[in-house]
């Protein structure tokens, strides 16, 4: 699941994005409200983590445009502002939950996997599946014909980015900059290294193999002899 962070402090950003990824999560961080909604608009997110007091636009006004302009991604406010005040305003302008600064990233990350329960507005599914593999989105867990499969952190995002565009040929460009926050460097085989790693924990030992190298294009996952 993707997550983007707008936090204009650099270590409480730092703090959010490497605990969150380490979490299994994919997470964008920009520094100001201006690049936060140009961001949340562009990228499909599954919940924004904002705070209230950013430069160029503030968390409230953020949050205020997003919903006008029909955007219902969850919100979580992680704010200093502890009036209730503060809190009732950024729940009626459209937000999920409020947390304030100092806080315990434990309850930040039960906060968010509640939010991300929830869905939007019940409607996201948790899980996907392709053939016999399933990837249970809320617990990190991925499961083939039933067996666990342990995956890094990369393969957790690596194999999300496949599974939620299945069937369509990715480009280790598109591959790099979604799961690495990199540009692609044609010298580099990172992506090369993480696909055979994956494939070798997703497909060796089964019949049916789901991850496919479309020669001079890119990867993709799918299931052979299907439209999908």
């Amino acid at each position: 699941m993707k997550i983007l962070i707008v936090e204009d402090e650099p270590k409480a950003g730092e703090y959010l994005k490497q605990g969150l990824q380490e979490a299994g999560f994919v997470v964008d961080w920009k520094t100001t409200g201006t690049d936060g909604l140009h961001t949340a608009k562009e990228g499909d997110y599954d919940l924004l983590i904002l705070d209230v007091m950013l430069p160029e636009l503030n968390g409230w006004q953020l949050l205020q445009q997003l919903r006008q302009e029909g955007h219902e991604v969850p919100v979580l406010f992680l704010t200093a502002r502890d009036e209730v005040e503060d809190r009732v305003k950024g729940l009626e302008l459209g937000a999920d939950d409020y947390l304030v600064k100092p806080f315990s990233f434990a309850e930040l990350l039960a906060r968010v996997r509640t939010i991300l329960r929830r869905g939007r507005s019940g409607t996201e599914p948790t899980t996907m599946q392709a053939a016999d593999l399933v990837f249970d989105l809320l617990r990190r867990r991925v499961t083939r014909g039933g067996k666990r499969i342990d995956l890094t952190v990369k393969e957790f995002g690596l194999l999300e980015l496949l599974m939620r565009r299945q069937g369509e040929v990715l480009p280790r460009s598109l591959i790099a900059s979604q799961v690495w926050d990199m540009n692609f460097d044609s010298d580099t085989n990172v992506i090369e290294v993480a696909v055979r790693r994956l494939r070798s924990k997703i497909d060796d030992g089964y019949d049916l193999k789901l991850i496919q190298t479309v020669r001079g294009m890119g990867y993709v996952l799918e299931i052979p002899g299907s439209d999908s």
